[in-house]
C-alpha cells in the first residue's frame, strides 16, 4: 500500500485545493482546453474531454468557461499557444518525480521545475529516465466505511475494472484509461460514490523513505503542485505511517 497515494486520500478529504480555488479553475480550464485540441470538441467522441469536463463540473468551473475551453482547444476560438509537456527528474531519496505541465513559455517553465527540484535535494533528470516507472491507470477510490471490496468490484466488472486495491481506508479500482468512462458511469448510474476519480500515473513500485526524507518530498510535492504551469505530479514514495498519523490528526 503506497503512503504517497494514502497522503493524496488524505489532501482531497482535508479539502487542500479549497484554498487553490482559483488555480484549480486554472488546471482543470487548461486540462479542457488541452484535451479539446488533441481529440475534439466532442465530449462523447473523446473520453479525455469527457473526464477533464466531469473534472471542471466536480470544482464548480462555470459551464461557460468550459464552453469557451473546448472552443479554444478546438480552434473555434482564438487563443494562446499552450504546450502540453512532461518533466522527469528525482526528489530527495531517489523518489522518482514525473511532472505533467502545461505552458505558454517552456523555456522559463523547466528553469523553474529544475530549480524547485534542486531546491529540494533533487535533480532534473533526461527524457524517459522515470516514466517507464509508472502505468498510466484509470483510478476510482471508495471509502471502506462504506462498500465491501466484492461489491465494488462486481459493481465494475463488466464496464472493465481491471483490479482493485486495498489502499488504506479505501478501495482503490483500477481499469484502462479508455474504459475509465464507461467505468465511472456505472457506479455513477448504481449509485455508488466514489471519493476520488481520476486517470493517472500509477506508480509500479514504490520508494519506502524515512520521517525527514518524507517531509521533504511532501514540501517539494507542494511546491510543483502549486506552480501555475503544472497540472500533475506524479511520484513513488512510500511515506512512513508516523507521517500519515500526523496529516490525520
Amino acid at each position: 500500500m503506497a503512503g504517497h497515494s494514502k497522503w493524496h486520500n488524505i489532501q482531497h478529504r482535508k479539502g487542500r485545493q479549497d484554498a487553490k480555488k482559483g488555480k484549480i479553475f486554472t488546471k482543470v480550464t487548461k486540462e479542457i482546453f488541452l484535451a479539446a485540441r488533441t481529440g475534439g470538441g466532442d465530449p462523447g467522441a473523446n473520453n479525455r474531454l469527457r473526464s477533464a469536463i466531469d473534472a471542471a463540473k466536480a470544482v464548480n468551473l462555470p459551464k461557460d468557461k468550459i464552453e469557451t475551453a473546448i472552443k479554444k482547444g478546438t480552434g473555434e476560438l482564438a487563443s494562446e499557444s499552450i504546450d502540453e509537456v512532461f518533466y522527469e527528474g528525482y526528489g530527495p531519496g531517489g523518489a522518482a518525480m514525473l511532472v505533467e505541465a502545461a505552458t505558454d513559455n517552456k523555456n522559463r517553465t523547466v528553469a523553474e521545475i529544475r530549480h524547485l527540484l534542486s531546491k529540494s535535494g533533487g535533480s532534473m533528470g533526461e527524457s524517459g529516465c522515470v516514466a517507464w516507472m509508472f502505468d498510466n491507470m484509470g483510478v476510482l477510490s471508495f471509502e471502506k466505511e462504506t462498500y465491501g471490496e466484492e461489491e465494488i468490484f462486481e459493481a465494475g466488472l463488466e464496464a472493465g475494472v481491471e483490479d482493485i486495491i486495498d489502499d488504506g481506508e479505501v478501495w482503490q479500482v483500477r481499469c484502462a484509461p479508455e474504459n475509465f468512462a464507461d467505468v465511472k458511469k456505472v457506479y455513477d448510474d448504481a449509485g455508488l460514490k466514489y471519493v476520488e476519480a481520476m486517470v493517472t500515473m500509477v506508480p509500479k513500485n514504490t520508494v519506502q523513505v524515512d520521517v525527514e526524507t518524507g517531509h521533504k518530498l511532501i514540501k517539494l510535492y507542494e511546491a510543483l503542485d502549486d506552480h501555475d504551469d503544472v497540472q500533475n505530479v506524479y511520484s513513488n514514495f512510500d511515506l512512513p505511517d508516523e507521517i500519515l498519523k500526523e496529516l490525520q490528526d
